[in-house]
């Protein structure tokens, strides 16, 4: 039983001396070489000899031994209220880690489920961890204020913003992806009866950036949206509402849903009353979701670019203090089968 666990024990890690021997240098040049330093007289085949050392030993530098020397520990804090345990958005702490990691950086990850008592005390035990900067991090990209707590901290706002836009804060480009959504319907041929279903008061980050960008670019082209249904954010709400505009008058021409769930609800509706996507109406969406690609047809739909996200804003707390205001994220088009021309009313004689 004891062979069989030490069979199975890993490898003993390398050391920053083991591949200093074998390179044939000292430690203090291999440190050198390792950590990038251009300021020392080290020739070109000594760095490579390092360089070779390193991928052969699969060396890693030892971020706590570092820290304790240098004082730094190079840990970030990403505070967040529900996105740990959401799948939905857990590409923005994937991009968070895997940004962090690239730059020998940690990341502690603590869920406040929106409460307050329990955000400050997390704040503080991150502290006294020695975390130097912090994500704050939402799940639906609202307006938030700062935590007492963290204010005067390096700090970068993710997927959420201060009302004074003071803090710096890394956020999907809503707007720009209303736009999108209206330049495909336009190029597919949708001039009259556009209908966008879902709720888009102003409270609702997202819901009203995407309107105005649909708004803005129909109204370039001089139309406008025929009207809006609306709903909450979900697929039951969706159906019942959608159902009933379809059961009181003409059909639409396209459906923009202010996210996937919705366009799920809308889906049953129109196949009720038997309409068919797209040949009777188009119909897309944002979030990309993997309800987009299960539906039939697979549903066109607008990104949320979550691991970009993570990325980004982890870029910008690590390069010094970040600018202020918002840093946008673009949104990209997953275009798949649901968005057609429209239909062409029959011409009797």
């Amino acid at each position: 039983m004891g062979r069989a666990r030490k069979e199975q024990s890993s490898p003993p890690r390398a050391t920053l001396l083991d591949v200093a021997r074998r390179a044939g240098v000292s430690r203090t040049t291999a440190s050198f070489v390792i950590s990038g330093r251009t300021d020392m007289r080290i020739s070109t085949e000594a760095q490579e000899r390092v360089l070779h050392a390193v991928r052969e030993l699969d060396y890693r530098p030892n971020l706590m031994a570092r820290s304790l020397r240098t004082k730094h520990t190079r840990t970030i804090g990403l505070v967040s209220d529900t996105i740990a345990t959401e799948p939905y958005a857990g590409e923005m702490i994937r991009g968070s880690l895997a940004t962090a990691l690239l730059s020998e950086h940690l990341l502690f990850v603590g869920e406040t489920e929106g409460d307050a008592t329990v955000e400050k005390r997390l704040v503080q035990d991150m502290l006294d961890r020695g975390v130097v900067g912090f994500l704050y991090a939402s799940m639906y990209t609202r307006e938030t204020r700062l935590p007492p707590a963290l204010r005067g901290l390096p700090l970068v706002l993710l997927n959420c913003v201060t009302p004074d836009r003071k803090v710096p804060a890394v956020l999907p480009d809503e707007r720009a992806a209303g736009r999108t959504a209206a330049r495909i319907l336009l190029a597919a041929g949708h001039r009259n009866r556009i209908w966008l279903v879902g709720e888009s008061p102003a409270g609702v980050y997202a819901g009203r950036e995407r309107r105005l960008g649909i708004e803005d670019v129909l109204g370039r082209a001089q139309l406008s949206l025929a009207g809006t249904v609306d709903c909450l954010w979900w697929p039951e709400p969706s159906y019942a509402a959608v159902r009933e505009f379809l059961v009181g008058g003409p059909p639409p021409s396209a459906i923009v849903c202010l996210n996937d769930r919705v366009a799920f609800g809308a889906y049953q509706a129109l196949a009720e009353v038997g309409l068919t996507i797209p040949d009777d109406v188009s119909l897309l969406s944002f979030d990309d979701s993997d309800l987009a690609s299960w539906l039939r047809p697979q549903l066109t739909s607008i990104a949320i670019p979550h691991f970009e996200l993570g990325r980004r804003a982890v870029e910008l707390l690590l390069s010094g203090p970040p600018a202020q205001g918002i840093h946008r994220v673009a949104m990209p088009l997953r275009e798949r089968s649901s968005v057609g021309p429209p239909v062409v009313a029959a011409v009797t004689g």
